[in-house]
């Protein structure tokens, strides 16, 4: 059964569909890869075995009767620990959340998955609160690399990576506030997208407010695409969700991406340091593009650095999420959130409200720059994963992980669609990614993108193979 681990969920979906295989082997398949890896990359907080295969095997009985409950009947997935999920607790990754809890709620998207008959393996690793770009807490530990285990696999949605690059379920929810799938995704060599803000709805809301967006991660486009049209619907206790898209998701896929204005900005003017292998890459993954129809043309949005003004954002909701905690309770926090705590405490409404200033004229010169171009590609990170328990590589000066993830916050600020798409490896194997970026509400156009570079690109490239897989 260990081949079923390699499959995308749409595959999965055509052996229901012909009895070539079953929801009950697939879910077995991929129960047994997750605790295999369990010991060495540390991607679970729990894995929910013996649910997930009642509902496969209930799965598997409407598949006998030819009465598939939704789009993603049988499919394995994975949650990562920031997200409700009935019946089993939600710590964030932190010893001061009480597991002894109720429990007894589904996040909108978990909802979702959960009327297409979804199976759900379990919970994803998290940094504390999801506070940075690697992860590591001190409730759960480091995860690390599937292609090299020394390294991080990145955050902070760090586990659902890992989960699906090495096959624990073809599907994974992630969160990303910052970069949270798309920096992980780059250094485990999957796909993620972060969509458009409000496309899928969120609940509770974040202690991050708008900055925090849910989003697939996956082996590639197409299932992206899938799961957005399961989990891309408004739900009444998200006040900012956004109305159902025009069509489905999956029916965007083949425009391809003939015609489309692309600007490819290789380093946002000379502003990011870029390691050679990955601008290597990413160039030659822009001219795939432009082999493929599209018009590009390298240039730069108008975007200064708006790290100061995210900070001033991201710190306050760290303040925020964990106010309520005892002394007992703080002292149990990862150091480095409580540092950044204890800044975004004295911040003050002022400071707050000039960092919105911020955020709204970088969104006014990014709406405008796409009334030029159809899509922005950049790297998704200027370097491939570095040594895993830290939050910055070591001799970089850095001093949080805001300093190495220049291409991924700034479109948190803007709500921008986002996705990060593989593109090849360093010569230490590591992989790297590609970010495509598009107006708000266009989702489809940066999934048609990515697709079209999984056709052209990925398949003639080869899979990347994790060294634990």
């Amino acid at each position: 059964m260990t081949e079923l681990t390699e499959l995308t969920a749409a595959r999965l979906l055509d052996g229901y569909r012909t009895g070539e295989w079953s929801p009950v082997e697939a879910t077995r398949a991929a129960l047994e890869r997750a605790e295999a890896i369990q010991p060495e990359v540390n991607a679970f907080v729990r894995l929910t075995a013996e649910d997930a295969l009642e509902r496969a095997r209930e799965s598997q009985e409407r598949w006998r009767r030819g009465e598939p409950r939704g789009l993603l009947d049988g499919v394995p997935v994975t949650v990562k620990d920031i997200l409700l999920l009935r019946g089993a607790p939600t710590l964030r990754g932190s010893k001061a959340v009480d597991p002894a809890g109720r429990w007894d709620e589904d996040a909108p998207s978990v909802a979702r998955l959960r009327e297409h008959g979804a199976v759900f393996l379990g919970k994803t690793t998290t940094p504390e609160y999801g506070w940075k770009g690697v992860t590591d807490s001190p409730l759960s530990g480091v995860t690390r690399n599937p292609h090299d285990p020394s390294r991080t696999a990145g955050g902070s949605s760090g586990g659902s990576a890992a989960a699906v690059a090495l096959g624990a379920g073809p599907l994974s929810l992630g969160t990303d506030g910052g970069g949270s799938v798309r920096i992980p995704a780059s250094f485990c060599g999957i796909f993620a997208l972060k969509p458009t803000y409000g496309r899928v709805p969120l609940y509770p809301a974040s202690a991050f407010g708008t900055l925090a967006h849910v989003g697939p991660m996956t082996r590639d486009a197409a299932d992206a695409a899938l799961l957005m049209d399961v989990i891309g619907h408004p739900d009444s206790r998200d006040w900012s969700a956004l109305a159902s898209p025009a069509g489905p998701y999956t029916d965007a896929l083949a425009g391809g991406v003939r015609g489309l204005r692309v600007a490819y900005s290789p380093s946002l003017g000379g502003q990011v340091a870029v390691r050679p292998a990955v601008a290597r890459a990413v160039r030659r993954a822009v001219e795939r593009l432009a082999e493929l129809g599209a018009y590009v043309t390298e240039t730069d949005p108008d975007l200064t650095d708006p790290v100061e003004a995210f900070h001033t954002l991201w710190f306050s909701g760290a303040a925020r999420v964990t106010q309520h905690l005892g002394p007992h309770q703080r002292a149990s926090l990862d150091p480095g959130l409580r540092e950044i705590c204890a800044r975004g405490a004295r911040y003050s409404a002022l400071d707050y409200l000039a960092a919105v200033d911020v955020r709204m004229d970088l969104g006014r010169r990014m709406g405008r720059f796409h009334d030029t171009y159809d899509l922005l590609v950049t790297p998704t990170m200027p370097l491939t994963a570095f040594e895993a328990g830290a939050e910055v590589p070591k001799g970089s000066g850095h001093r949080r992980w805001t300093g190495w993830t220049p291409f991924t916050y700034p479109f948190n600020m803007t709500q921008q669609p986002a996705a990060s798409v593989p593109v090849g490896a360093d010569g230490d194997g590591l992989p790297i990614g590609l970010q495509l970026v598009a107006g708000r509400h266009r989702d489809d156009l940066v999934l048609r993108a990515a697709h079209a570079l999984y056709e052209a690109e990925v398949a003639s490239a080869g899979r990347l193979t994790p060294s634990g897989s």
